[in-house]
């Protein structure tokens, strides 16, 4: 049996831009919130460097340091930031129950999840080294940097595609890298990015490494049939290979799509249990970006104030 150790209102589980602002507004609306940061606290923006497209920030911010800015907010309303990981739940009745760390289970009125998303990686030679410094997962965030220069991305799907003709408005040249002879993108996608002059596919490829002492100098990829070496001189190298949802623990309790998003009501981040909101990357595969995370955190909070208003919960 469950020993409970602790009883909360609102619960948020993540603290990137959905969680903070989630903690934010509810700690306005008197919820008393307790968050939990997570394996990675401040979240993918931690491992950003530049980000100059969030409003507020006329002359950019570092990633890890905005992120500060959001947790010393959340703190200042009074959110009980904790360190720790949520490792499992129980939602099989209310209150909802949450493990914290493997080692106890607390009790919550309400729960927000704005656990995120994952990029997937590579793994090869120079990635993550260079991650920063040229190497990316998002184009639409870092794309900017690399104006009227050369930039490689890896990836055959439609994020790739989009991502790839987004880079060609601002890039001089996009070398496209495809594993295999065709892409997995919708027909109208691969069409649009075959008729971009400035986008330059190999086929039959994959990237053995990327180079360059302090930044992206450039990448060797290598050709599947023929197992020729090429080199590339770039400045960026972006890998739009997909995400992963942090969602494993709510498996079997939330409705989720093929790739372990979560599923929200339209309009809203009600999930399908009660008293249970989803927020930011974790339940969006579309825009992945800061703002849009940031703002859905913000609806979870008022959701979440909803219920439990309406449950004379508080």
């Amino acid at each position: 049996m469950q020993e409970i150790k602790e009883k909360f209102t609102c619960l948020i589980i993540g603290s990137g831009p959905a969680g903070y602002t989630a903690a934010i507004y509810a700690s306005r609306a008197n919820l008393k919130p307790t968050l939990y940061q997570g394996i990675q606290p401040g979240g993918q923006l931690t491992i950003t460097t530049d980000v100059e497209n969030y409003p507020g920030y006329p002359d950019g911010i570092q990633g890890p340091e905005m992120m500060i800015h959001f947790e010393k907010q959340a703190l200042r309303m009074g959110t009980d930031i904790r360190y720790g990981l949520a490792t499992n739940v129980d939602f099989t009745k209310h209150p909802l129950r949450v493990e914290i760390d493997e080692e106890k289970w607390v009790e919550a009125d309400s729960v927000i999840i704005a656990t995120g998303a994952s990029a997937k990686w590579l793994g090869i030679k120079g990635e993550q080294r260079l991650n920063g410094h040229g190497v990316s997962a998002c184009a639409v965030c870092d794309g900017f940097f690399f104006k009227n220069m050369e930039v490689a991305i890896v990836g055959a799907g439609d994020t790739a595609a989009e991502e790839a003709l987004y880079l060609s408005k601002i890039c001089s040249k996009v070398h496209m890298i495809v594993r295999r002879d065709e892409m997995r993108a919708s027909k109208i996608m691969q069409q649009r990015v075959l008729d971009t002059k400035n986008i330059q596919i190999y086929w039959n490829s994959e990237t053995e490494e990327v180079c360059g002492e302090h930044k992206v100098e450039q990448v060797i990829i290598k050709n599947n049939k023929t197992n020729e070496l090429s080199t590339i001189p770039v400045s960026a190298f972006f890998v739009a290979i997909g995400h992963t949802p942090n969602s494993s623990i709510f498996k079997g309790w939330l409705d989720m799509d093929e790739s372990g998003y979560i599923k929200t009501q339209p309009g809203c981040t009600k999930t399908n249990v009660e008293g249970v909101f989803a927020a930011g990357d974790v339940q969006d595969m579309i825009y992945r970006q800061a703002v849009t995370a940031a703002g859905s955190g913000c609806m979870a909070a008022l959701d979440a104030e909803r219920f439990l208003s309406e449950k004379g919960l508080f």
